[in-house]
């Protein structure tokens, strides 16, 4: 069987491996160490962002920001519903109820004014939303802007999940910067990777200094372990860090890559009725097409996207639907739930394409040609 292509693998810049060896030459190993301060500094300046707290995973930094906004047992958090669920397992993890909104179709982001009915709703019953988690979901920019004025307005902190958008602009400033906070994953499918990992980023440093406070089991600054506020082992280790500031040497690279499928993608598309991308709406937009995502229209297409995947998975290439709506999880079954249906729609019909920035010219005919088979038939 030929090789198999991954929808979106680990991939190496050269230098990781001397920041590595860095770390053992010097024999700093742990959750502390000199490539943590670096990449923490070096992240603050790619991004914008004025400080960076790095730590175990983006869903640990997601847990973190609810933390510094305050949010406790009882409250309630809106979250994107079209989402993976690290997203609103940490509400949960607070003991707060998520309150799910869906979609709109530009951007496939929280909807903005569903999201203002939400609030709205959510005072009218006495329950102010504590936070608002929204999701820069594949790598395509929210309509951060007016999500930003409508948190302003009713004074509710904003964190954005960037998890899947590292590199991504809106009006050239990159994700993650508008709201109070914002996130990061490093896990191995993201666009660069530390094989675990994710950052916290903030426009108030005390934040990021608060965030690592508590990521090293809130330790307090005595000569012995005193503790007035419970902590977490959430804090990123020295080794890591180095791979990320060999990774964050190539993300520009990586993120040309990921473009270059995208509108290869969408070349070999045009000729076939009924299958859409997920397109930046105009220049505002920078996407880093973290994955490329396709949805298929019935009414043009009788091909539906498990024909596809299926497809694929018999020539070892994988593929992977849209993520199922948080809403319809039955984990979160009973939380509230804003909905208007364009999550459910593009669940049903869309479909993640390999999408590495190692995918060579050969690994993209192999996609193709599969695809075209069937949409061919179709």
């Amino acid at each position: 069987m030929a090789a198999k292509i991954f929808l979106s693998e680990p991939h190496m810049g050269g230098s990781e491996l001397e920041f590595i060896h860095e770390a053992f030459v010097t024999n700093w190993i742990g959750s502390l160490g000199p490539h943590v301060t670096a990449f923490e500094q070096e992240l603050a300046n790619y991004t914008g962002a004025a400080a960076v707290s790095c730590v175990s995973s983006g869903t640990a930094a997601i847990h973190l920001a609810l933390i510094l906004a305050g949010v406790e047992r009882g409250d309630e958090v809106i979250c994107s519903s079209f989402t993976f669920s690290a997203s609103a397992n940490p509400i949960v993890y607070q003991g707060a109820t998520p309150i799910f909104v869906d979609s709109e179709s530009l951007t496939w982001n929280m909807d903005p004014e569903l999201l203002e009915k939400a609030i709205k709703d959510r005072i009218a019953r006495g329950k102010k939303p504590k936070a608002v988690i929204i999701v820069h979901l594949y790598g395509m920019p929210a309509q951060i802007d007016k999500i930003v004025d409508i948190c302003q307005y009713y004074d509710i902190p904003l964190i954005e999940d960037a998890a899947e958008a590292l590199g991504s602009k809106y009006k050239g400033r990159q994700v993650g910067t508008f709201g109070r906070m914002g996130i990061i994953s490093f896990n191995g499918n993201k666009i660069i990777t530390t094989s675990s990992g994710g950052a916290l980023l903030a426009n108030d440093p005390e934040l990021c200094k608060k965030a690592t406070f508590l990521a090293t089991q809130a330790r307090d600054n005595f000569p012995y372990y005193h503790h007035t506020h419970i902590g977490y082992n959430y804090r990123m280790s020295n080794i890591l860090a180095g791979v990320g500031r060999g990774q964050l040497r190539v993300l520009d690279q990586r993120v040309e890559a990921r473009r270059r499928n995208f509108f290869a993608y969408k070349k070999f598309f045009a000729s076939f009725p009924g299958v859409t991308l997920l397109e930046e709406p105009d220049e505002s937009y920078f996407s880093n097409h973290w994955l490329t995502t396709i949805v298929l229209d019935p009414a043009q297409t009788a091909v539906k996207p498990e024909d596809l995947r299926l497809t694929l998975e018999k020539e070892n290439i994988e593929s992977r639907p849209l993520w199922k709506p948080m809403h319809l999880q039955p984990v979160f079954q009973g939380c509230p739930a804003y909905v208007n249906g364009v999550s459910e729609a593009l669940f049903a019909q869309g479909l993640c394409l390999p999408s590495s920035s190692t995918l060579t010219d050969d690994d993209f005919g192999r996609v193709t040609d599969c695809l075209r088979q069937v949409l061919e038939r179709g």
